[in-house]
């Protein structure tokens, strides 16, 4: 089956649980978007996904794209998709209007990129990339930059790349030899070989621009040595530029997706921002980047759920222990989603998928606010938020998505690993998000070396005090959640404390902290979600219970690792 966007339950937490149209409307760049608007938009993206690039998703991972002589051939139907994708003006959705764009709020733009994802995230990887260049050359490029690309990657017409890693760098970008030469126009020469370029070279788009870290002659060495240099495929008087892609990797997933080695050979480019504050330039996009990758996962996680759950009530295997009153004795077997193990499996990725969606909407709103809030305090607060959260968002949302759809795999049994039932496709296409915009472990390492203990956690107990507030602690799930905030905020200033009698001791408790600050804002979700759904509904209802049940206690075990060793570290030696 291929996936299914469903608008009507985006609406429902927008609309009613965040009621997103009022703070929307209270930014003055979006006084126009009402609900309305919102649930026509919504729909024709619905239907795009769904009709378009959805059917694409199997074809693209079979077939694969082709690497011929440095040149790149995408799957059938890819090529026209974009096209299709591009003239309804899909990529251009949040882009300002002077660039182009239709200037939407980045809290639908997040429910496009999260459906495309669950339809075909091979597919959605090209466009990918366009937002975080868009704002980096919109932010950091000169004039003469914006007037001759923002349009064109505005409006996805061309696409773009970001050429960071190499292969002896990794994630450690301060090692990065890729050369930047000045010359006497204002232009620079790039040389170097970059690996794992997602859209390095394809046939989408006429032309592709590529945003490289490169190091200039005189730069001192590590991060802050860095420089950003647009490198385009095309150069503006129509002649090929320099450089070349030598081949694409062969992967565990993502096959309709060419990720490329690219050679740069003196190509022609120009700085993006000022020299030596090339990774400046990207930050700007960092949040943003973050949580375009935590709703991968939480688009992934859904594709997942929803094959699961249609095998499941199609299958069955054996009998039920409780058997629905209207099943005859003489029936010699159950609908598999009778059986508990398997409904524990559904509806505990449920609880996952909206509750994550919830957190991922109100982080897309504070991006907006971020961005167009004429009260510079309002400005900050929502940074704030987004500084702590889109850490927590991608590493938590990309690790339920390889680890939750390995369980919807086991709904299929054996018709799970092979490839009839698309879902094995899930599970390696995945797999990469744990690892790219920064390794989970790296996000983890972020969210409490370098944003909560630098203050003892009192940035992030901000955060939660305001969550707190939303909620009423006259409703049990509510104060519920409001004492796990509590035992948050707590827990920052404990692991600060036992740093400084052992340093190393937060980079050993990262990922445990990280996963007690998912399940405490998945906590704070469910709560909003339960207080607006109606009692009887079993649709919320449902994946509400299997998270108090199944996913809050592994709250209380993180919380205890993290305790302990904060004590261990703070005992007499």
């Amino acid at each position: 089956m291929n996936y299914r966007p469903l608008p009507e339950d985006i609406l429902f937490l927008q609309q009613q649980v965040l009621q997103l149209g009022d703070s929307l409307r209270a930014l003055p760049a979006f006084a126009e978007v009402d609900d309305d608007l919102s649930s026509q938009l919504l729909g024709e993206a619905g239907r795009f996904v769904g009709e378009v690039i959805a059917p694409l998703n199997r074809e693209g991972d079979e077939t694969g794209a082709r690497w011929n002589d440095g040149e790149v051939t995408m799957p059938p139907g890819f090529r026209e998709a974009y096209q299709a994708f591009v003239a309804a003006g899909w990529p251009a959705l949040s882009a300002a209007p002077e660039d182009g764009g239709q200037g939407l709020p980045a809290a639908l733009d997040a429910v496009l990129f999260e459906w495309l994802s669950g339809a075909n995230q091979g597919f959605t990887m090209a466009p990918g990339l366009l937002h975080g260049a868009y704002e980096c050359i919109r932010h950091h490029g000169s004039e003469a930059l914006r007037a001759r690309y923002l349009e064109a990657i505005a409006s996805g017409r061309w696409l773009a790349t970001m050429c960071l890693t190499e292969a002896h760098a990794g994630s450690d970008l301060g090692l990065v030899r890729t050369r930047a030469v000045p010359q006497a126009d204002g232009s620079q020469r790039v040389t170097g070989e970059k690996i794992f370029i997602s859209g390095g070279e394809h046939d989408l788009t006429e032309n592709i621009v590529h945003l490289v870290l490169a190091r200039q002659p005189d730069a001192p060495p590590g991060p802050k040595g860095l420089s950003l240099v647009l490198v385009p495929k095309w150069l503006p008087d129509g002649t090929r530029n320099t450089l070349r892609c030598e081949r694409i990797e062969e992967k565990m997933g993502l096959h309709a997706s060419p990720t490329c080695v690219m050679r740069f050979d003196e190509a022609t480019g120009w700085l993006v921002g000022e020299p030596g504050r090339g990774l400046a330039a990207m930050f700007v996009m960092m949040n943003s980047a973050r949580l375009h990758v935590a709703l991968q996962g939480i688009g992934l996680l859904d594709a997942a759920w929803q094959k699961a759950d249609a095998y499941a009530r199609e299958r069955r295997q054996m009998r039920a222990p409780v058997r629905p009153a209207s099943r005859g004795e003489n029936d010699a077997a159950d609908l598999i989603v009778e059986h508990p193990a398997v409904r524990r499996v559904l509806d505990t990725q449920r609880a996952w998928v909206d509750g994550a969606r919830l957190l991922a909407y109100r982080t897309a709103l504070q991006l907006d606010v971020a961005r167009h809030a004429s009260d510079e305090a309002q400005r900050q607060k929502a940074e704030r938020w987004c500084s702590f959260v889109t850490p927590v968002l991608k590493s938590a949302c990309t690790h339920q998505a390889f680890h939750g759809a390995s369980e919807c795999l086991q709904v299929f049994g054996g018709h799970g690993y092979v490839r009839e039932w698309g879902i094995e496709q899930v599970v390696r296409d995945s797999r990469v998000t744990m690892i790219y915009e920064g390794t989970n472990e790296i996000q983890a390492i972020d969210l409490l070396v370098r944003k909560v203990l630098p203050d003892a956690g009192a940035g992030f107990a901000a955060c939660l005090l305001e969550l707190r507030d939303e909620l009423d602690a006259s409703r049990e799930n509510e104060a519920d959640a409001q004492r796990r905030m509590a035992q948050l905020r707590y827990l920052g200033t404990s692991v600060a404390l036992a740093a400084q009698a052992d340093p190393k001791l937060p980079y050993e408790v990262a990922d445990d902290y990280l996963r007690v600050a998912m399940l405490t804002l998945m906590g704070w979700a469910w709560a909003r979600i339960e207080r607006a759904a109606p009692a009887d509904d079993a649709r919320w209802a449902t994946p509400a219970a299997a998270f108090r049940r199944w996913l809050l206690p592994e709250f209380d075990m993180r919380l205890g690792l993290v305790k302990r060793a904060c004590e261990a570290a703070s005992a007499p030696r």
